[in-house]
């Protein structure tokens, strides 16, 4: 089945259990409101009559609860059906163009990193805003530190992954939608700051004398309704546990501030986590990430849970009367405390790296989407030997499905010299390259027939801009550059792409230097590509052996320029300028 009919179809049957889950919703409500209406009445017929009402009250209102916690699960039933038919409409959206509303990851944007800026990798139309279908803040990140990574080790443990998370779209989905209806007023940092920071205050004994005098309080309060027990002593016992109870109260109280916040993240994480500790996976770097929870199938879940109802019950010391009861008969807020210091001591450690574990399916849920919406992509061959890149029919992964592809095989301590008329597709083809490297490495399937390659880091100068804040002009900036790279090369192997390097001086400086930089980077043993317009650097192919010339024309057909964006072998001799010029009217 294609992308697209799997979408349809799962949002066919999402939107029919949509439908059934919202008449039941109103069946429900309708039950809890006569159920409460019924108790109510109940209660008005004991007042004035037979005793025996009070006791079916408690009854029917005992199922009003009940109907009230089912109303609350379907109601998120509810929500999860209508986050799964949001992801397939995006889906479908996404195939047919549009794509643009996506959150673009420009708070990742780094203007000095090896290849990000110039690749549009953040921002709109980018590369990340294709890809990514993060539902955390921390799978977001992880992503995004992902494509800036230029990590070249573990590709095909990576390939694997994504190609076995690929064919469990289902499960991916459930991921997002559960992730999606996750709401907190905190995040995992402050969470984890928290749990970090915490100093527990409760000595040992503190740890089970609540129990002990629970069940001293129940015997009291027994012996005290079959009389054996005169009401002072009883009254005694009860000033007795909100004695002790006072003595830590206001290290209580600031530990409740923080509760609530913290236990909706427990209470809300733990149904993803349920997703991962169910799925069985069988790629390594599936099975490794899956590793880092500790215990049996199951255990981080109920951890979490667990733990969120510890916070959530402290968090309800707020409601006086109550309170005042439970802890002079029972000591509850001493009770909770030791429940959440004994957790923290147990599972404290842990909770960094569940909350990666999470983050990390994040993001590895995004790259598999990318690769289930392209059957037609192919995951790069890895090679250790031959060409450093050879590419069958590729094209950029963000143009349309008439784009025109084109193939290429560079060898090792090779350099392509490329220039071209405007707009020929110089600019696309470095692009188109610079992603065949940054998405192969990544471990994702890429927009071509076939690719080879021998794994590489990637680095370029294709967009300088000046900085008034730092007092710095574009040829300068420029120059930092092309020495960020020469230094760079000095300490391990890059893929150097270059695109009209040092634009800010005249013509014939420009040759004059472009010609000595490309001549250090051959020398050197690099391997890369320059654009150029400038004809002169195809010379240093007449010196070097290691250089090539290639290009892309335009041609005039009846008035009007043509494109065809293939790269051809040789030297450009058709440049539009003057022809533009004319043809806008700009100039004679």
């Amino acid at each position: 089945m294609d992308p697209v009919s799997f979408y349809q179809a799962q949002l066919t049957g999402q939107t029919e259990q949509l439908l059934k889950t919202k008449k039941k919703l109103t069946l429900l409500a309708t039950a809890r409101g006569l159920s409460f209406l019924l108790a109510a009445y109940m209660v008005y017929l004991g007042v004035q009559g037979s005793g025996y009402w009070f006791f079916g009250a408690v009854l029917v209102f005992a199922g009003f609860l009940v109907l009230i916690s089912k109303h609350t699960d379907v109601r998120y039933h509810r929500d999860y059906l209508k986050a799964l038919i949001t992801i397939n409409k995006t889906e479908i959206e996404v195939l047919c163009g549009a794509w643009n509303h996506l959150p673009n990851g420009n708070e990742y944007h780094e203007p000095d990193h090896v290849y990000a800026q110039d690749i549009d990798l953040f921002g709109d139309n980018s590369l990340f805003q294709y890809v990514n279908r993060t539902t955390l803040s921390d799978g977001k990140h992880v992503l995004a530190q992902w494509f800036k990574a230029n990590e070249t080790s573990a590709i095909t443990e990576r390939q694997q992954a994504i190609a076995e998370l690929a064919d469990l779209a289902t499960w991916r989905q459930e991921y997002i939608a559960s992730g999606r209806l996750i709401k907190t007023e905190v995040d995992t940092k402050t969470t984890l700051g928290w749990l970090a920071n915490y100093t527990p205050f409760l000595p040992g004994l503190m740890k089970w004398f609540p129990k002990a005098f629970s069940l001293g309080s129940v015997v009291m309060l027994s012996t005290y309704f079959m009389g054996w027990v005169p009401g002072g002593i009883l009254t005694f016992w009860f000033f007795i546990g909100l004695g002790i109870t006072g003595i830590y109260v206001k290290r209580v109280s600031r530990l409740s501030a923080h509760t609530g916040k913290i236990a909706q993240v427990f209470q809300q994480y733990h149904r993803l986590m349920a997703l991962v500790e169910r799925q069985g996976f069988e790629s390594t770097l599936l099975q490794k990430t899956k590793a880092r929870l500790e215990g049996e199938a199951g255990t981080t879940t109920k951890a979490l849970k667990q733990f969120g109802r510890y916070l959530s019950a402290l968090d309800q010391r707020n409601n006086v009367i109550i309170g005042l009861f439970t802890n002079g008969f029972f000591l509850k807020d001493l009770w909770e405390v030791g429940r959440i210091e004994s957790w923290i001591a147990q599972n404290g450690k842990h909770v960094k790296d569940w909350f990666v574990v999470l983050a990390h399916f994040d993001a590895y849920n995004s790259l598999a989407n990318y690769a289930f919406n392209h059957p037609d992509h192919t995951y790069p061959e890895i090679r250790k030997d031959g060409p450093v890149l050879e590419a069958v029919a590729a094209v950029h992964p963000l143009l349309g499905p008439d784009a025109v592809t084109n193939g290429f095989t560079m060898q090792a301590n090779r350099f392509f010299v490329v220039t071209g008329a405007n707009m020929a597709g110089k600019s696309t083809y470095l692009r188109t390259v610079s992603l065949l490297i940054v998405m192969g490495n990544m471990g994702l399937p890429v927009r071509a027939k076939r690719f080879m390659y021998s794994p590489i880091k990637l680095i370029t100068s294709m967009r300088t801009s000046d900085s008034l804040a730092d007092s710095e002009s574009y040829f300068f900036s420029e120059l930092k550059r092309l020495k960020f790279i020469v230094d760079a090369l000095e300490t391990e192997s890059y893929f150097v792409i270059l695109d009209e390097i040092l634009k800010g001086t005249n013509s014939t400086d420009k040759a004059i230097g472009s010609k000595k930089f490309v001549e250090r980077l051959v020398k050197a043993g690099a391997t890369g590509i320059v654009a150029t317009h400038d004809l002169s650097l195809c010379d240093i192919a007449n010196e070097y052996a290691e250089v090539e010339n290639h290009f892309f024309d335009a041609q005039i057909v009846n008035g009007e320029l043509y494109f065809d964006y293939i790269m051809k072998s040789g030297i450009c001799q058709n440049m539009n300028a003057s022809f533009l010029l004319n043809k806008m009217g700009i100039v004679d």
